[in-house]
């Protein structure tokens, strides 16, 4: 069991706050497991057993018709005057939850910890209900970092490999062979598409929702339009309609399995209304619907260095300076960060491209390219080039 210490300190943080604690994050990404492990910790510091009530909603055994009977059934545990610590796993499955949550949070020696697989957790009737009164902790699949951690072992070319093939779902470490995890990223994917996104959204047509979603796995990294999307996929034999198109992809963002990353104007300070580009929660997943052939290793390490970039706290924005484009502008308090990404810049050409967008920008705020060229630390004028495998292993 990987001990995820970023999450877990954070609710560490949090605890005995007067706030309710809302894990999000995609299917099976550990936040089970991040309660399990936080459990043992409140045990460790001599919380007694009958003081942790902790429910997984997607087991058949903790089925509640609606939120009056989970309220119930965790109110009636409360016998003293001592604090509980209540954990709800899944519980976007029990109707109207956020009522129970409501009701639960209100009671002086109750402390509320709960997960969801969808956004729509923390929107409409939840939002309003519990404005001011939540933290969110959104978690994702293993960082390369944790991936390393597992295997004890030092970042080399083979393991970040083999942590691009193997999948950063956790589960997927326990599992020896490539057609394995195939099978068991295809049976997550399934599982996504029919139960956090048709059946939620009352998605019929399953199958032009896989094809929005095949398109979009096909081009991660991409600038896209609603409209361009639209136009393919009619052009390739599948007729549909810009408002679906966008539908669908809302929803599969709300269910993390892609992140929509904004468009941002360096030189005028503005947010652009078109342009933005789409990552994966998890690249190997594109495997079980595209399969392992032409892999555009490029496009993926942009992939793993936006998700690095969320999990160290930055607000990520793809840039626009003049007709030239930064890969990524990360905005943190402290102000930008600038990032260009490729798979190498060993031809005079390439690093040239890669610098001139950078060398655009006229303020003092840092800029990097990021490379899997095993060199030593170069500085171009106040631009640093440097080995992505060892800043993705460096401390936040």
């Amino acid at each position: 069991m990987i001990e995820r210490k970023e999450y877990l300190n954070r609710l560490k943080k949090w605890k005995d706050k007067d706030l309710i604690k809302v894990v999000t994050g995609i299917r099976r990404c550990g936040k089970s497991t991040l309660f399990e492990l936080y459990i043992d910790y409140l045990k460790s510091i001599g919380i007694e057993d009958s003081h942790i009530i902790s429910i997984n909603l997607e087991n058949p055994d903790n089925e509640f018709s609606n939120y009056k009977q989970l309220y119930k059934y965790v109110k009636e545990k409360i016998k003293d005057k001592k604090q509980y610590y209540i954990f709800l796993d899944e519980v976007q499955n029990v109707e109207e939850f956020q009522k129970a949550v409501d009701g639960l949070y209100i009671i002086k020696n109750v402390d509320v910890y709960i997960t969801g697989s969808n956004a729509y957790l923390l929107s409409g009737e939840l939002a309003t209900l519990l404005t001011g009164r939540y933290i969110e902790i959104k978690m994702y699949p293993l960082s390369f970092k944790e991936y390393l951690s597992y295997y004890d072992r030092q970042a080399d070319q083979k393991l970040y490999l083999d942590y691009i093939n193997r999948s950063s779902f956790p589960y997927a470490l326990k599992l020896e062979e490539e057609s394995e995890i195939d099978d068991y990223l295809d049976a997550l994917y399934n599982t996504i598409i029919v139960k956090d996104v048709a059946q939620r959204r009352k998605i019929a047509d399953t199958s032009m929702l896989r094809a929005v979603s095949k398109f979009m796995f096909d081009n991660i990294g991409n600038c896209l339009s609603i409209k361009k999307i639209a136009d393919t996929l009619t052009s390739d034999g599948r007729p549909i309609s810009v408002h679906t198109v966008e539908s669908y992809l809302d929803a599969l963002v709300e269910c993390y399995v892609f992140n929509k990353v904004p468009r941002f104007d360096i030189k005028g300070k503005q947010y652009l209304q078109s342009g933005e580009k789409y990552y994966a929660t998890d690249v190997t997943m594109r495997y079980s619907i595209l399969g392992r052939r032409n892999i555009d290793a490029g496009h993926i390490l942009e992939n793993i260095v936006y998700l690095e970039l969320i999990r160290r706290g930055y607000k990520v924005y793809t840039g626009k300076t003049g007709d030239r484009e930064i890969d990524f502008v990360a905005e943190n308090k402290e102000g930008f960060t600038y990032f260009q990404v490729a798979y190498t810049t060993r031809e005079k050409s390439t690093l040239e491209r890669e610098l001139a967008p950078l060398q655009d920008i006229n303020d003092h705020y840092p800029k990097y390219i990021l490379t899997m060229d095993i060199d030593p630390i170069a500085d171009f004028n106040g631009i640093k080039k440097i080995n992505v495998l060892d800043w993705l292993t460096q401390k936040s």
